[in-house]
């Protein structure tokens, strides 16, 4: 990816977030713009409109800390948001390159210590790559997605190009948000990952609201939460969930889910449990 150009559009995009009410400036006149102008950045980052206008441009190579962090106090970013930014700084300087694991042949599948880990856990397990790949999944976790697996085992394609996907997620605008905000969160930490940029080329050419959603920049960190699900069997899951990147392979992540303890949704697990067992589809070999 031009890396010019995603500094210029992530730091308009996150100036454009911040009225000058948030930013605690005075609000008079006209503004044709949404959010902050240049010039009321520069003086809550405390540097000249000239030097931060050249940054937002995308020339972030050889900045500081300091300087960074200036911006991003001046712009309100997260945690997330930070550390993508500091990740294209990092892109700018070409230290990146040195940051990312060696590229090495992919296997055919993952190694078996790892099927067996997740073959392991008891509730809903899967593993996904930086695009978001279906790369391994326990039992509960493949008969969970099995609408995903019934296509293209990417979540991505599944979220935009297929109709059961406004099904599987009853929230489905909040789904699709995330799911972009996760994809250029990866963009961003490996920058030169040809797979992730011929998913998000692809899903621009064939889906707007991707395509919408792309050029909004934003970008999250997948840790921690709750998330809302219709299964076409059991009905509706309310899982939390915890998800870690595998030190081994950190372009893998693990996400675990789990229910209350006698919920509802707990109920629906103990079904799903017993369609699974049952189902010839989720023991396939080419599901894990």
């Amino acid at each position: 990816m031009n890396n010019r150009a995603e500094v210029r559009d992530f730091l308009t995009t996150r100036r454009a977030k911040i009225t000058p009410e948030r930013a605690g400036l005075p609000t008079a006149g006209t503004r044709r713009v949404p959010g902050l102008r240049r010039s009321e950045v520069a003086a809550l980052a405390g540097m000249s409109v000239e030097y931060y206008a050249k940054l937002e441009r995308g020339a972030l190579a050889g900045v500081s800390a300091g300087v960074l962090d200036a911006i991003a106090r001046a712009l309100q970013l997260d945690e997330a948001e930070r550390a993508h930014l500091v990740r294209l700084a990092q892109a700018a300087n070409g230290s990146s390159a040195l940051l990312r694991p060696a590229r090495r042949p992919k296997p055919a599948g993952v190694r078996p210590s790892l099927q067996w880990s997740l073959d392991a856990i008891t509730s809903p397990a899967i593993v996904v790559n930086l695009q978001q790949d279906l790369v391994a999944a326990n039992l509960l976790g493949r008969a969970m997605y099995a609408d995903v697996y019934a296509g293209s085992p990417n979540l991505g394609r599944f979220t935009f190009l297929d109709s059961a996907a406004h099904r599987f997620y009853p929230d489905w605008d909040l789904a699709a948000d995330m799911l972009v905000a996760n994809l250029r969160t990866a963009a961003g930490k490996d920058p030169h990952n040809k797979a992730l940029h011929d998913l998000v080329g692809e899903l621009s050419t064939r889906s707007d609201d991707f395509r919408r959603r792309w050029g909004a920049h934003n970008v999250r960190i997948h840790g921690t939460g709750v998330k809302y699900f219709r299964h076409h069997v059991v009905g509706d899951l309310e899982l939390a969930y915890e998800s870690m990147d595998l030190r081994a392979e950190p372009e893998l992540t693990l996400t675990i889910f789990s229910a209350e303890p006698a919920s509802p949704t707990a109920h629906n697990l103990a079904l799903l449990a017993s369609w699974a067992a049952t189902d010839e589809t989720t023991h396939s070999p080419s599901l894990r």
